[in-house]
């Protein structure tokens, strides 16, 4: 085997590729870093909104599971008091 089977010479690109691939490359990170600030302020706004709704929202499952707790409870007193048969 030669070495020029092995290192083929580099095609030359048209500058007009080179420009186009460049030209995209560029528009894509001005897209990625326009969008990603959009979406940062949207999320961070969410974010103090749930920290907001936090307490509100602790509580009422505090309240629920106290609930659900008080009715096993009151459904174990009657599997484990025996019925009285008349």
């Amino acid at each position: 085997m030669s070495t020029a089977e092995l290192n083929p010479r580099p095609l030359r690109v048209s500058p007009f590729i080179k420009f186009c691939r460049w030209s995209l490359l560029v528009t894509g990170i001005a897209y990625g870093a326009f969008h990603h600030r959009r979406y940062s302020k949207r999320e961070n706004a969410r974010r103090e909104e749930e920290l907001r709704l936090k307490p509100m929202r602790d509580a009422k499952l505090a309240e629920e599971k106290r609930l659900a707790k008080i009715a096993e409870d009151k459904m174990l007193e009657e599997l484990m008091t025996p019925s009285k048969k008349t």
